[in-house]
């Protein structure tokens, strides 16, 4: 059977060889049966630039490689950075921050969803900084050791500033849901970033909705199937 897979915030990191075992037998076993693999954001945990030596992106960049089916990606908070060079080695489409699909005869929105999140003040002022062109090639310009210290540094600030945060403000935004979902004239949105896996449905003025949300791999790993029958969220040990 026909379908297409979704997957997001792998958070891939040397620290953590369980999930990078994971997502290549994910990709050896399961994805290169699909039409098409889109990544929607934050598939490492941290990017500094294409240029970093660290092995552990040359291994992925080999496994997606070795797909012969189409792969997309989607920036991510985490690895807003990730560029044309790495992108070309991995044989991976970038597509745009929001991207509506038309698939086996659904139009479907994809995001990241970071952006649906309006009620994090503090974090949507940090992205519009860090979305700047000039303060990007600043930032790749520095060292690599000095780029490791940042992003360190920002990791840090950004786990104890979260770790206070009300959940209400970290989720998402239903009106901004319902805006965007209206604007791309779509019924079905797939986004990750929140962490929090779920199959939302709405009604609107009698029309159905859907907000399917991709949870974070540890343990388990999260992908969402959209086929000619059905949309599922599947969560599955790594």
């Amino acid at each position: 059977m026909s379908n297409t897979l979704f997957i997001a915030d792998l958070h891939l990191c040397n620290e953590k060889p369980e999930i990078t075992a994971g997502f290549l037998n994910f990709l050896y076993y399961e994805a290169k049966h699909a039409d098409a693999l889109y990544i929607l954001g934050d598939l490492f945990e941290v990017w500094i630039g294409d240029d970093d030596p660290n092995p552990l992106h040359a291994q992925i960049s080999h496994a997606l490689r070795q797909l012969t089916i189409p792969c997309n990606f989607i920036h991510g908070n985490r690895d807003l950075l990730l560029g044309k060079y790495f992108a070309n080695s991995a044989g991976v489409n970038l597509i745009p921050e929001e991207k509506v699909l038309e698939l086996y005869g659904q139009r479907i929105l994809i995001m990241h969803g970071d952006t649906l999140c309006t009620r994090d003040i503090f974090y949507l002022y940090y992205r519009k900084i860090m979305k700047q062109r000039w303060i990007q090639n600043l930032f790749l310009s520095l060292p690599m050791c000095t780029r490791q210290s940042i992003a360190l540094k920002i990791r840090t600030i950004s786990t104890k500033t979260n770790a206070h945060k009300d959940l209400e403000i970290l989720d998402v935004n239903p009106q901004r849901v319902i805006d965007l979902m209206s604007n791309y004239d779509t019924r079905v949105l797939i986004h990750g970033h929140t962490h929090q896996p779920a199959v939302h449905e709405f009604t609107i003025n009698g029309s159905s909705f859907q907000r399917l949300v991709l949870g974070d791999w540890g343990k388990n790993g999260s992908v969402i199937t959209v086929s000619t029958n059905e949309i599922q969220l599947i969560s599955f040990p790594l």
